[in-house]
């Protein structure tokens, strides 16, 4: 992760346009605070990838979100329409409408987390397999260049996570669409969570999808706990085991995988507004947090972080590629 930050701070100096791409369904909780700060100097394309499997009105409200930005534009795009995918160019020249000429050739970054779709994307403009893509995070290890047409160059960069998100809604939603490594989370907590969420927002869905008779309601018509709900959910498609007993492991799997690949429906996990508000909460805590780390340091309780070190090591280093 060090790396790349370091990585992209070298190239951003080079560079005339940065394209982040976020994940339609959560454009908010998929953009890296850290990448919007180290490329807030540069002209930045906002690129919403799998508007296929997102709520379409809430995607127009986004995308207004983020072009009322200055030095902003923002697009919504499916990787999987190669014609789509071209329209990258002309929202870019117009970010740099003073390069993209042999001379001066127009030189853009693309960045993004983990699984949102980078390598898809420059496959389907470039027309061919060049940059490794697959459905799991984590696939793109180093940076590659590419020329897209004359006067035209895309930098590609690894997908990366920040260290420490203070917006807990963030996590989940981030676990829930496969940006994070399914060996860091918990299927049945991220599940509970995006039940949480969808049986407000989006109860139509679940009960269509799995075929509940009582909709989201026990038979005395009381809304359902989340957790009656996945184990009605793992009735509905047959994740038993010996005794009828409900594999709740394995209904959360089928859930995330409906939500991920878009059988569930075209869902947005968040809004402009929603988001405001836990970005808000989330500092609100992380200052307190870091208050109280400080209260016990002073008292000894804990130890004090010690000085970042300036000066070089005097043993070797060993250079490392990015990843």
């Amino acid at each position: 992760m060090h790396l790349t930050r370091q990585a992209i701070e070298d190239r951003i100096k080079q560079v005339d346009v940065v394209i982040e791409m976020v994940d339609a369904r959560l454009p908010a909780s998929s953009a890296n605070p850290l990448l919007a700060q180290l490329t807030s100097k540069r002209p930045r394309l906002k690129v919403l990838n799998k508007q296929d499997l997102a709520d379409p009105e809430r995607t127009a409200a986004w995308l207004a979100h983020y072009n009322a930005h200055e030095s902003m534009r923002a697009i919504a795009l499916d990787t999987t329409d190669g014609q789509a995918a071209r329209r990258l160019i002309a929202p870019c020249q117009e970010l740099a409408p003073s390069r993209g000429s042999l001379s001066k050739p127009l030189r853009v970054l693309i960045c993004g987390i983990p699984n949102v779709g980078k390598s898809t994307l420059i496959n389907r403009m470039i027309g061919k397999s060049a940059a490794k893509a697959a459905d799991e995070a984590g696939v793109t290890r180093k940076e590659q260049r590419y020329v897209l047409e004359d006067g035209f160059y895309l930098f590609d960069t690894p997908g990366v996570l920040w260290p420490r998100i203070i917006v807990a809604q963030s996590g989940y939603r981030l676990a829930a669409s496969g940006a994070v490594g399914r060996n860091a989370f918990d299927d049945e907590e991220v599940a509970l969570e995006l039940l949480d969420y969808l049986k407000l927002s989006y109860p139509q869905l679940l009960a269509s999808r799995y075929g509940l008779k009582v909709g989201l309601n026990d038979e005395q018509g009381r809304a359902l706990e989340s957790d009656a709900l996945l184990e009605a959910i793992g009735r509905a498609r047959g994740a038993l085991m010996s005794g009828g007993k409900i594999n709740v492991q394995k209904a959360a799997e089928l859930l995330l995988h409906d939500f991920r690949s878009g059988a569930l429906g075209r869902i947005t996990l968040e809004t402009p507004a929603e988001f405001a508000l836990w970005l808000a909460e989330g500092k609100k805590l992380d200052a307190e947090r870091q208050l109280r780390k400080e209260a016990l340091a002073e008292e000894g309780h804990i130890r004090a972080r010690p000085p970042v070190r300036k000066t070089p090591s005097k043993k070797p280093v060993q250079k490392r590629s990015a990843w």
